[in-house]
Formats: C-alpha cells, structure tokens, sequence
C-alpha cells in the first residue's frame, strides 16, 4: 500500500500551464505504475497519463498528447503531471492513482489499488 496525496491544482487561463504533484509514501511495491485520472462532473474517470516507475516509461490519453508530460522524481518520491497549454475541456479533479501490477500502455482505474484524494484543475477560456 503506498499513499498519496496531490497538490497543484487551481485555476488557470487557456493556454497557460499547471503543474501537478503526487507525494509517494508507503510500499513502492504498490506503485508499479503510476496514473493520472481526471474526472469532471457528469463524466466518467477518464485515464489521463501514466508513468512505469521502472524505466520511466509514459502513456497518454489522445485528449492530452503533446500537452501534458508525466515524470517521477529519481527518489521515486514524487510524481508530476506538467499541464501545458490547457484547455477549458481539461477542467476535472485530477487524481494520482498506484496501479501495483501494471502492464501495457493503459491504466485501468479498476486496477489501481491505492489514490489520492484529488485536487482540481479549472481552465477558464
């Protein structure tokens, strides 16, 4: 179990830029695979991005390709999501999300075992 707990988040004018954070604690053995999920109101938990812990490797969803960035701290006690040039429609409560036996290039809230509480991102035109 690892826990995690996300900063960042607020508010931001198009075409600006955000930085999430996720702090790890815990069994690293949980976070194989680290995600970002966001979910606006009226919407289902969409899978954003995602980073291997080992090798560093990422995924992102079409929506956010080219945008964003996911990187994980040598320490492998942060996670970051850097929002760049955000839009109205990435407007949702991000979360962090430890995927322990993660593979392939999707993550699956459905296998995440551990979140964090969220935090929001609101993107004004």
């Amino acid at each position: 179990q690892v826990q995690l707990v996300e900063s960042g988040g607020g508010s931001a004018q198009a075409g600006g830029s955000l930085r999430l954070s996720c702090a790890v604690s815990g069994d690293t053995q949980s976070s194989r695979l680290m995600g970002w999920f966001r979910q606006a109101p009226g919407k289902e938990r969409e899978g954003v991005a995602a980073i291997y812990s080992r090798g560093r490797d990422t995924f992102y969803a079409d929506s956010v390709a080219g945008r964003f960035t996911t990187t994980q701290d040598g320490a492998k006690t942060k996670v970051y999501h850097q929002m760049n040039g955000p839009k109205p429609e990435d407007t949702a409560v991000y979360y962090c999300a430890a995927d322990p036996a993660g593979t392939g290039r999707h993550i699956y809230s459905q296998e995440c075992s551990d979140w964090g509480q969220g935090t929001q991102v609101t993107v004004s035109p």
